[in-house]
């Protein structure tokens, strides 16, 4: 009925459902982050790093499990190419450190009058790292920069080649998750679509969505948007409602252990007309055609130049006019990782690489239309995680 609200508190997924993804969950070992921490110092002799300095984030969780948030007291590891991590900690968080890191793990803890660079000397010295090559995690704020500077015996330059290196290849643990994240999102979307109603806010829409992905215990994270708003890849700043022959964008996913999906559908709500058809068409064209064309060894930008070419092929070029977007962002712990499938990327393609595989035609005052999953890099090839859209109203 237009303008029913719909009773988000129900569940819609039966238990055995829930519990059949939710088994599949594995969280990753002490044994898999030790395994990481090797990697990363193969990295730095190849990247001539005599050790990395990494802040509180997703960086930090990925070597060692713990989750830091970032504040204006500095915590941070550094990992050296040869020995045990050490950290530097505000004194009274230690013991909240300890508890993830264990006691054996050398903590240089600094009081509130105290400045922690200091304590960074004392690790460093104490490793015989103060005329070290130092590299520095790309999203290291610049006030740690800044007192790492003061240091000037060290040399800092880019970890990026170490951390991206690391993190950009997923094993067959992390394609795991991600995959049961992706599995998750399947079955919210699925469900969702059942309960579109006219009349209907985005917002609304959104809310739903959160209460199917909480029967599976996981939080996410969705864009969505109804009709014109369609045609702006990120929406409007107005809450949309929902009208009988709108498209309907889901862009989002959940997180499982760490790991995110990020899937979009674009639906029609009732019957769509002949041009959406076909530009939905030559969207499914593009991503088929970006799957096809990434393999390892191929540069990232011929991934996003074969889907492109596709687009402006059937009449919606050149260039960025109409799909105006890079073709895809790696994925992992982070929504938005390295690499990225866009002009000008010329890295190689790597076996163990996810990336967004989301190409998009959108056009102002009338729709836009994006499908997006996750692609995975193989041996001999590309796959998704999902099966693809089959049309506006199948979209699995």
């Amino acid at each position: 009925m237009a303008g029913e609200r719909a009773d988000t508190a129900k569940a819609r997924f039966d238990a055995a459902t829930v519990k059949a993804l939710r088994d599949r969950i594995r969280p990753i070992t002490a044994d898999e982050y030790r395994a990481r921490q090797e990697n990363a110092r193969r990295l730095m002799k190849a990247n001539g790093l005599d050790a990395v300095f990494v802040e509180g984030g997703t960086t930090l969780s990925y070597f060692t499990g713990l989750h830091w948030w970032l504040s204006e007291r500095l915590f941070a590891m550094v990992l050296p190419q040869r020995g045990e991590p050490f950290f530097v900690a505000p004194a009274f968080e230690e013991g909240r450190a300890r508890e993830k890191l264990g006691s054996e793990v050398k903590v240089y803890a600094w009081e509130e009058h105290e400045k922690p660079i200091e304590r960074i000397r004392a690790g460093l010295k104490d490793r015989g790292l103060l005329t070290a090559r130092l590299g520095i995690e790309e999203t290291t704020r610049y006030y740690a920069v800044e007192q790492l500077q003061r240091l000037s015996t060290l040399t800092l330059g880019s970890a990026t080649g170490v951390t991206a290196g690391c993190r950009s290849v997923k094993s067959p643990h992390e394609i795991e998750l991600m995959q049961v994240a992706n599995d998750i999102t399947a079955q919210v979307y699925r469900q969702v679509q059942r309960e579109l109603r006219e009349g209907m806010s985005e917002s609304e829409l959104a809310g739903i969505i959160s209460a199917r992905y909480a029967e599976f215990g996981v939080e996410d994270d969705t864009l969505v948007l109804f009709g014109e708003a369609s045609a702006y890849p990120h929406g409007l700043t107005r809450d949309v409602t929902l009208k009988d022959g709108d498209v309907v964008l889901i862009d989002g996913g959940c997180k499982v252990e760490g790991y995110n999906s990020d899937i979009t559908r674009t639906m029609a709500f009732g019957k769509p007309s002949a041009k959406m058809e076909r530009v939905f068409e030559i969207v499914r064209g593009a991503q088929d055609a970006g799957l096809k064309a990434a393999r390892p060894g191929v540069a990232a930008e011929k991934v996003d130049a074969a889907a492109r070419r596709h687009i402006a092929e059937h009449g919606y070029g050149p260039g960025y006019k109409y799909f105006t977007h890079r073709l895809g962002h790696g994925i992992g712990m982070d929504g938005h990782e390295w690499y990225y499938l866009v002009g000008g990327n010329t890295r190689a393609l790597a076996p163990g690489n996810m990336f967004s595989n989301e190409p998009g035609i959108y056009l102002v005052g009338e729709f836009g239309i994006r499908t997006e999953d996750e692609m995975l890099v193989t041996d001999d090839g590309a796959r998704l995680l999902l099966p693809p859209a089959k049309s506006l109203q199948e979209i699995f």
